[in-house]
């Protein structure tokens, strides 16, 4: 019998539909309110590179078998690009009509060419010949040749010429760097950040860069390219070569999405459209500014913290003091950190401790994606270099991070690391790093397992969990899996930790019906879980049959979310909620209720088809009962959230959560930040009132 099921890319629409809600609360700070516009196209440009640069290869491949929701490849794209000019339509109101009037009463406005002043004109002109036209290449557009490559995400200026001597026409492009930048700063009195796009900049001097020749039009474009490329793997002799032969191909896939202004000649329209080889179903006419993901960097204008949510600082564990050294708060007591709310410092002052340590013989570590100017690449960096054994698993096939952990393997691996370039046939997921050091004249392994990537930088947005444990079982499936990963052998005999593609799936089917068959026993059955996507058909088949039984099910799903609710029959003990908040909601957490002996884990893996199969992830018990008590009120704390939680609709769409008449408001990051701080001060407190002796040397 074919299961209720919603549509993967129409659910990730909604999901970024959500995400421009919130530019459009009128109760956000503006420049807030701006960056989640920014959010909304970034993750509109990478949904067209991946999803629907899939969804096209699979139509030309002649492909017409449907999904689980009984939509064809043909059908999902063109459901596809209705859904998404409707966002548009939605995006460049709220810039238009909310925003811009919005900022220009607070000092910041986006000028025309047309409103400035000569004195700005000149002043703009200047900045022109000495700083931007010396970066531009134009290209000829050959009408018998071979069409001139358009770099894919990048602003592009098309314009028709005609020669002033003999009055034939012509057309070319203009590509803008990025280096450039988008805002032109330009002086304007009365006005605190007065600018001009690059784009309008250029345009009026096209000119000066084809002399004897005159500008009739010009009109901006962006296309956006396939990036659902793989690596041939299986024939793959060098991985880091083939990956580069990856990239590259990249920049000349087949377009994807064409983006057009509305004003625009109907004959460079055309023109635009032959070069980028793009079909009418790939053209999108946009009323406004191109690549409104460049407007992020506005959000970030210094002078105007008052238009911004207030900075928070990640505050410091209980468990773990600023001077304590991380192995021994370690060899006292599992730690449960919970991110951006505590801070990501234990994790790299472990590594850090690593480096120096004399006693530290060994550090594994697996990294998908990691900062710009990573502590945790230096820490290895410096292991390595005085002679510590480290090994590293550096994924190249992180999509859209394959340059920079080429880059990242390099240094490594010139440092004197052994460097893995990953699984071959699956992408490794799994957050853990295993620390081997010597004491007492045994080795005791220390282990971070996490939710999230070794990433300082997105520990301070992203809310996830990092456990930090010495414990004998764990620091043994650490082992074996590095073994596994690194020596071809297999992901097996684990004590504690749960793998994917081996093990993780079937032990989720496996808890999920443990509930179900409780609940026809007549006892409490209860299933929480707090994933970013779920999507894996056996999973929501499972769910909704626990369901049926008489599991009481919660899931707190971030993003995509096939499981179609308020089904009476299937889904009526079934609870969705998402929230989209400052934090982007990152955490794995599940508990299953398993007759009052609870099962708590958290997971690096989503409940997708791609995470529970194709990747290697973990799923981690958390035994603790302390934290796991503190795991199941995290996650019961964000169905209390009435301020930016939604309820998922039985037909993919959303709706807010909003307080009762009379009740409360309760905003569940608020009391993440609240409860963060509060334990900080404790912890301080704690050990303010602590004496520790100054005690005399030990005798040799």
């Amino acid at each position: 019998m074919k299961l209720p099921y919603v549509n993967r890319e129409l659910s990730w629409l909604e999901f970024n539909q959500r995400v421009l809600s919130e530019g459009q609360r009128a109760d956000l700070p503006l420049l807030e309110r701006l960056k989640f516009l920014a959010i909304t196209a970034s993750n509109l440009d990478e949904f067209f590179q991946v999803r629907v640069g899939g969804l096209m290869l699979m139509r030309r491949s002649g492909r017409t078998r449907p999904d689980p929701s009984g939509l064809t490849p043909l059908q999902q794209i063109q459901a596809i690009r209705r859904r998404v000019q409707r966002m548009i339509s939605d995006q460049y109101q709220l810039l238009s009509e909310d925003l811009l009037p919005a900022l220009e009463k607070e000092g910041i406005r986006m000028m025309r060419i047309a409103q400035l002043e000569p004195a700005q004109t000149d002043q703009l002109a200047t900045y022109f010949h000495a700083s931007v036209g010396p970066l531009l290449t134009p290209l000829a557009i050959d009408p018998g040749g071979d069409p001139p490559h358009v770099p894919g995400l990048q602003l592009t200026l098309a314009c028709k010429l005609r020669d002033e001597d003999s009055d034939s026409t012509r057309h070319a492009l203009v590509p803008l760097p990025e280096s450039l930048g988008r805002r032109i700063a330009v002086d304007v009195p009365g006005v605190d950040n007065a600018f001009v796009l690059i784009e309008d900049l250029v345009a009026a001097h096209l000119g000066s860069l084809f002399p004897g020749e005159k500008v009739v039009s010009t009109g901006c474009f962006r296309v956006t390219r396939n990036g659902d490329i793989a690596v041939q793997e299986e024939d793959a002799i060098d991985l880091a070569g083939e990956m580069e032969d990856v990239l590259a191909a990249r920049k000349i896939a087949d377009t994807v999405r064409l983006e057009l202004p509305v004003p625009i000649s109907r004959d460079l329209a055309g023109v635009i459209r032959e070069v980028c080889q793009a079909g009418p179903g790939e053209v999108y006419r946009i009323h406004g500014p191109l690549g409104l993901a460049s407007f992020m960097e506005m959000a970030f204008l210094s002078g105007f913290d008052h238009l911004r949510d207030r900075d928070w600082s990640p505050q410091p564990s209980p468990d773990i003091s600023p001077a304590e050294p991380v192995f021994d708060a370690i060899a006292q007591r599992d730690i449960l950190l919970h991110h951006p709310y505590e801070s990501f410092e234990p994790v790299l002052r472990m590594l850090d401790e690593a480096a120096r340590d004399p006693d530290v013989l060994s550090v594994k570590q697996v990294l998908y994606r990691t900062a710009k100017n990573s502590r945790i690449i230096d820490a290895l960096i410096r292991a390595a270099a005085i002679g510590k054994q480290v090994t590293v698993l550096v994924e190249l096939k992180a999509r859209f991070d394959e340059a920079r952990n080429l880059d990242r393997a390099e240094e490594l691996q010139r440092a004197g690391a052994h460097i893995v370039y990953g699984v071959k046939g699956l992408k490794t997921h799994a957050k853990i790093c295993m620390i081997v050091r010597r004491e007492a004249g045994i080795l005791r392994r220390y282990v971070h397992l996490g939710t999230g990537n070794y990433n300082e930088s997105t520990a301070r947005l992203y809310t996830d969990i990092s456990l930090l444990t010495c414990r004998p079982e764990y620091g043994s499936d650490a082992s074996l899996f590095f073994n596994a990963v690194t020596g071809r052998s297999k992901l097996l005999r684990f004590q504690r930790i749960v793998p994917a593609p081996t093990a993780m799936k079937p032990r989720l089917l496996s808890l999920i019906a443990d509930e179900a068959e409780r609940a026809r026993q007549g006892e409490p059955a209860r299933i929480l879980a707090k994933v970013n996507s779920l999507q894996d058909p056996q999973v929501i088949a499972a769910l909704y049959d626990a369901s049926r039984a008489g599991v009481q099910i919660k899931l707190n799903v971030r993003g995509i979310c096939c499981l179609k609710t308020g089904n009476s029959k299937r889904a009526r003990n079934i609870e969705v909620v998402s929230i989209i908040d400052r934090y982007l909601e990152h955490s794995r957490i599940f508990y299953f209720h398993q007759g009052g002996d609870a099962q708590m884990f958290i997971s690096s893996a989503d409940w997708m088809g791609r995470n529970l199969d194709r990747r290697v992830e973990l799923m981690v018990p958390v035994e603790e009962n302390r934290l796991k008590s503190r795991l199941l009120k995290i996650l019961e704390t964000f169905f209390r959230d009435n301020q930016q939680a939604w309820r998922i609709r039985s037909d993919g769409t959303s709706e807010r959560i909003t307080p009762d008449k009379g009740g409360k408001i309760f905003r569940a990051q608020e009391y993440f930040q609240r409860r963060a701080r509060r334990t900080a001060k404790a912890g301080e407190h704690e050990r303010a009132m602590r004496f520790e002796p100054h005690l005399p040397p030990e005798e040799s």
